[in-house]
């Protein structure tokens, strides 16, 4: 009798444990759920002028420490940051104190990606030479014909009509006549040096895709927000018309 009891004992103790393990696995699943809803971005309803505003000063703002080197910070810190200065809570650290770390930071940071674009645009341009169809000038500009015209060829006087695409060596797209779907429109010489050479080596129908070393293009200084300091940039370039 005790020896079934004990035995009633074991089984109903081996059940609740079964249960135990499933409804604590099921537990934990869906808190795995949970964490994974809770990493996915917040969509930000701009519905007002106020929030269009509010969004839009934080994308300048991003854009420009983007550029600065900064796309590596701690965005939660940083946002925590915002929010203690805006809200005029205690800070955490000084406005002065605040100063001091962030322009040694920030220009550390600057001198990493720049080194780090010289070095991918030399990669870039030492793999791209190799490839078959490409020429070099004694400049370092680099050039292939994809489709050969037999016009007339552009001189340091000419104003030239051009359909062109820029992009960065990742592929970003920063600037397309094409895409705006109205052709471009300038002189020779009013360009980047890299453009400049490669017009006056093209005909009116030539389609030419460019490598430009930083240095052919807008070197230390870079463009804007779009085109950071020393970047290699490429251009798929059609001389429509010499004016």
């Amino acid at each position: 009798m005790r020896l079934t009891i004990l035995s009633f004992i074991l089984m109903t103790s081996s059940i609740v444990s079964a249960q135990s393990k499933k409804e604590l696995q099921a537990e934990v699943n869906q808190l795995k759920v949970t964490i994974e809803e809770m990493k996915k971005p917040k969509e930000t309803l701009l519905d007002s002028e106020h929030k269009k505003v509010s969004y839009g000063l934080g994308v300048l703002m991003a854009s420009n420490l983007k550029t600065q080197g900064g796309d590596s910070l701690d965005l939660e810190s940083l946002t925590s940051g915002m929010k203690d200065a805006l809200l005029g809570r205690p800070l955490k650290v000084s406005e002065q104190e605040a100063m001091a770390m962030v322009q040694p930071y920030m220009m550390k940071a600057m001198e990493r990606k720049t080194a780090k674009m010289k070095e991918e645009g030399v990669r870039f341009c030492n793999e791209n030479k190799s490839k078959e169809g490409v020429t070099v000038t004694s400049s370092g500009l680099q050039y292939k014909v994809l489709t050969k015209g037999t016009g007339k060829m552009p001189t340091t006087n000419s104003n030239v009509t051009v359909h062109y695409t820029g992009k960065l060596i990742n592929g970003t797209v920063f600037d397309s006549s094409v895409e705006r779907g109205q052709p471009a429109n300038f002189g020779v010489t009013q360009v980047i040096a890299g453009w400049t050479e490669a017009l006056q080596l093209m005909h009116e129908g030539d389609k030419w895709m460019l490598v430009i070393p930083s240095e052919l293009a807008y070197g230390e200084r870079g463009a804007g927000g779009q085109i950071p300091p020393h970047s290699t940039l490429i251009f798929e370039v059609e001389l429509i018309k010499v004016n």
